[in-house]
């Protein structure tokens, strides 16, 4: 993995939040390679600065100083608006909570994200019916997520995330609600993303297991990279 090129590149990085007088460093002035097609976990205890962290390197949070270059763009300097298209175009988004829409199927769930595109209708269905195949849910496309277990919700989910064809998945603790055997078919299923599909995948992780998929672990301490 370490001969690809980097997919992420951030130089100096530092987050601090102020609050009236006081100010809190949350990410303490760090580099950061992260190659493309590589598998992290980002480990740490809580307020260690891990999910600030996976909110910057995906364009929802910026740096109070530094530089970040994600899949070629340096987002850091980018407006709002084209930083919110950056986000449509190369970011997969797979959170704790599934955030399903309940009153949309598992396909209507998963061609949300291609009602921002120019594609036709029947262009958005077939790469959504893609999305649910390849996450082993093409039997459950017409059901609604209360219809669904929580393994089946993240599944819908990371489907939605897998629909644009991002460069790059940010997963903030995937596993987070589930028992132990859907999370592992989750873990497998960032796994099948990572390895067959050449997916690069940053995961927020507090599972030792689930970090034990990854390629690489790394671990933030009080904002610094151990």
């Amino acid at each position: 993995m370490s001969n690809q090129p980097a997919l992420i590149k951030l130089r100096a990085l530092k987050k601090t939040y102020t609050r009236g007088d006081e100010s809190l460093t949350v990410l303490s002035g760090f580099d950061l390679d992260i190659p493309e097609g590589s598998f992290e976990a980002l480990m740490g205890p809580s307020g260690s600065g891990k999910t600030t962290l996976l909110n910057i390197i995906a364009g929802l949070d910026r740096p109070t100083s530094g530089t970040l270059e994600v899949a070629g763009e340096r987002i850091d300097s980018l407006s709002e608006s084209a930083l919110a298209k950056w986000r449509a175009r190369n970011i997969g988004f797979i959170f704790q909570s599934y955030n399903l829409i309940p009153v949309l199927t598992a396909l209507e769930n998963v061609e949300l994200p291609l009602l921002l595109t120019n594609l036709d209708a029947a262009e958005r269905k077939k790469r959504a019916e893609t999305a649910l195949r390849v996450v082993g849910l093409e039997h459950r496309m017409g059901h609604y997520p209360k219809q669904l277990s929580g393994g089946q919700e993240q599944r819908v989910a990371i489907a939605r995330a897998l629909v644009n064809d991002p460069k790059l998945f940010v997963a903030d603790e995937p596993t987070g609600d589930l028992d132990r055997q859907s999370a592992d078919e989750i873990l497998a299923l960032l796994e099948k993303l990572n390895k067959e599909f050449n997916k690069t995948i940053v995961m927020v992780t507090h599972d030792p297991a689930a970090a034990e998929r990854a390629s690489i672990t790394r671990r933030l301490n009080k904002g610094a990279l151990e």
